[in-house]
């Protein structure tokens, strides 16, 4: 470690105006020869050049780089590089602990650099932002960076101070977040120079933040705590306590009587319904049907947590270290170039983490519980993965062609057992046939099955629109409305 010689004594220029430094950061800055600051777009440093300081700054950093980070790394880069000359003064908005990372920057590095760190204190913005909005962080509040803000850091239950909203690209940027949680003309304030001669409070539509022109180096964003409870809908954490009222006490009957067997029944006929909407390429239906589907998961997860076996956190939990573990490509330093490398990783590590023995049939792995279609499927994927499959699809086509000619000896002999077992091998070798080409069987009878009742229910209409029964027409005739309905894209 290198010896400690000089050092970066960090000052905080407080909120507002000169009337707020602090009596020993104002002197400080008097006696000092070599003072740097982050940013000279500051009402102190006017007051203070008028009474003869000089200083140099970093603005011209920033428009050198694309982002905020590269930024901060480089004027670190200068401190370092220039206190190794002699000590310096560093001086930033508000206070160094608050909001400034460069000054957490030089505190990460200090050690390595040989460089002690000095933090003097100085007024952070948020007493005179408090009192500017009239809020009482009691209540709770966050504090969050306009420059780096995400979606999911927000909780607007809470008085949320979103700091650093220097220009119009990072208040365009902050609207947008909000919007994904918040409706376009939720009201929110925009606070600059609090507790100066210059404070200003602007309340404007969340949709129109970005068209304020005050905005500076000295602006955040206040957004009040909502009081309208249907905002939060759109919050998991709400669904989860409707879903624990529904079962609660003064609950519904019905979500009260329901076991893990009982739903069960559910959860496939959602899985399906799911299914008929991501064919029909309805946005709204799948909207509708994924927020069916997680229903039926929170209520099972709720009922784990009723009685007292897991919850839908350790759910999630579960789900989130296994998509880790099993993609070290993303999270690690595996490489993966292909969707057939990602399938390989994923089966070499689900092997690994169930400490499968040689001895265990491929085929046991195979849920006994999947639709049979898919289960054949899956059955003759497993057996592929050692080599027992044909080679090309033609030699599958030809198993198909003998299973029809085997069924139809049988047909003649009215044997009814035997005509089951042979359809059961058409019906296999026909799925083996769709494994080779990548379809999956249970999609595609599902895809007829809606085809036909399209097709069949236009076939209604127009026999209805005739006045006859369905007895009057002949099949020729019923099949020419089919016709028409295949025609129409039925």
């Amino acid at each position: 470690m290198k010896e400690v010689l000089n050092k970066i004594v960090v000052i905080g220029l407080g909120a507002g105006d000169l009337e707020q430094l602090p009596l020993g950061i104002y002197r400080l800055l008097k006696e000092s020869k070599h003072i740097y600051l982050r940013t000279k777009e500051h009402p102190v440093i006017k007051e203070l050049e008028q009474e003869g300081l000089s200083f140099a700054s970093f603005d011209e950093t920033y428009e050198k780089h694309d982002t905020f980070e590269a930024v901060y790394e480089e004027i670190t880069r200068e401190l370092f590089h220039l206190a190794e000359k002699d000590s310096i003064v560093y001086a930033v908005p508000g206070h160094p602990l608050v909001a400034e990372r460069t000054v957490q920057l030089l505190l990460e590095r200090e050690e390595a650099q040989g460089i002690k760190i000095e933090i003097s204190g100085g007024q952070s913005f948020l007493d005179p932002l408090f009192q500017a909005v009239k809020m009482d962080p009691i209540e709770g509040f966050q504090l969050l960076d306009g420059t780096s803000l995400h979606r999911d850091e927000i909780e607007i239950r809470q008085h949320v101070i979103i700091g650093q909203v220097y220009d119009t690209f990072i208040a365009s940027e902050v609207k947008l977040t909000l919007m994904e949680k918040l409706p376009d003309d939720y009201e929110v304030y925009i606070v600059t120079a609090a507790g100066s001669k210059q404070e200003k409070v602007t309340k404007v539509l969340l949709y129109e933040l970005d068209r304020e022109v005050t905005l500076n180096n000295l602006t955040s964003v206040y957004v009040p705590p909502l009081s309208d409870e249907t905002i939060l809908y759109k919050d998991f954490s709400k669904l989860r306590q409707i879903i624990a009222a529904l079962r609660g006490p003064n609950g519904c009957p019905w979500d009260k009587e329901q076991t893990h067997q009982s739903l069960k029944k559910y959860l496939i006929e959602e899985c399906y319904e799911l299914i008929e909407a991501i064919n029909e390429e309805d946005i709204d239906h799948m909207i509708e049907e994924l927020g069916d589907v997680l229903l039926q998961i929170m209520l099972h997860a709720q009922i784990g947590e009723d009685e007292g076996y897991f919850s839908i956190s350790e759910v999630i939990e579960s789900i989130s270290d296994k998509m880790i573990r099993r993609h070290p490509h993303v999270f690690g330093d595996v490489q993966a170039e292909t969707a057939d490398d990602v399938v390989k990783n994923w089966q070499e590590i689900k092997r690994e983490e169930k400490g499968e023995e040689t001895t265990t049939s491929l085929l046991d792995k195979v849920s006994k519980n999947l639709p049979s279609t898919l289960r054949a499927y899956e059955l003759q994927k497993s057996a592929a993965k050692v080599g027992f499959d044909w080679e090309h699809v033609e030699d599958a086509w030809l198993k198909v062609k003998e299973e029809l000619l085997e069924f139809e000896q049988e047909m003649k002999s009215n044997d009814q057992e035997a005509l089951i077992k042979e359809f059961g091998d058409i019906l296999f070798a026909l799925i083996n046939i769709a494994r080779f080409l990548k379809i999956n069987p249970e999609e595609a009878l599902l895809s007829t099955n809606q085809k036909f009742k399209r097709r069949f229910s236009y076939v209604e209409e127009r026999v209805k629109e005739t006045g006859k029964e369905f007895s009057e027409f002949t099949l020729m005739e019923l099949d020419h409305f089919w016709n028409e309905a295949k025609s129409k894209g039925f």
